[in-house]
This record gives C-alpha cells, sequence and structure tokens, in this order.
C-alpha cells in the first residue's frame, strides 16, 4: 500500500497537477474503518488505475493537507478532477459505492452489467 502513499510533500504534484482524476482515501492508523478499506483501495487501484488514480494520506502524518481540506472524520473519501474536488464521502464505503463516486468523473463511465469494470468513453 506504500505506492498509494500521498504526504503533505507531495499532494499537488501527485492529486493536484494530475491529468487523470484521483480518489484520496484521508485515513487515520487508528481507525478501524480506515483500515477496513485498505484491501478494498488494492483491488480498485488493481482493477482501475491505469485510469483512476488512487491515494493514501494519513492524516495523522500529514496535518497541512488535514486542515486544508477540513477532514473531519475518518476515513474520508475525496475525488479530484483538474485540480478541483469534485465530490466527498465520509465514513467506510462498500467497493461499489467507491466505484459509484469514481462514475460521476466524466469522461470515465463505470459499467456494472457489462464486465464490472470501468471503460473510458
Amino acid at each position: 500500500m506504500d505506492d498509494l502513499k500521498v504526504t503533505d510533500n507531495n499532494f499537488e504534484e501527485e492529486v493536484l497537477k494530475s491529468k487523470v482524476p484521483v480518489l484520496v482515501d484521508f485515513w487515520g492508523s487508528w481507525c478501524i474503518p480506515s483500515q477496513m478499506m485498505m484491501p478494498i483501495l488494492d483491488r480498485l487501484n488493481k482493477e482501475i488505475g491505469q485510469i483512476v488514480k488512487i491515494r493514501k494520506l494519513n492524516v495523522d502524518q500529514n496535518p497541512k493537507m488535514r486542515e486544508i481540506f477540513k477532514i473531519m472524520g475518518c476515513p474520508t473519501f475525496i475525488l479530484f478532477k483538474n485540480v478541483k474536488e469534485v465530490e466527498r464521502r465520509v465514513g467506510a464505503q462498500s467497493e461499489t459505492m467507491l466505484k459509484e463516486m469514481i462514475n460521476s468523473s466524466h469522461p470515465f463511465r463505470f459499467h456494472p452489467k457489462s464486465d464490472d469494470r470501468l471503460t473510458s468513453e
């Protein structure tokens, strides 16, 4: 999961300047729901990581981003596209819920009936 790690120091480059949408999980090591999300995020990254970046930011180790984005609970998922926050969800999410969130980021669409994959339209 270290390859998904983002920090205060590289957030701008990894997330805000990204040419593709980025889903960031603001998490805490002490948070059981955050820990439960790790395998789901790993699966999503393997499945769609080439068209949507999946990143994780530890809120305790990165207080600057926690403050800037006003993170009040963990886990918090924020979808970024073109430097902007396009959607935010707080609390544990199912894999389907995260795919629906990602689906809101046009031009990428999740087609659950086709083969449960994201495709570019």
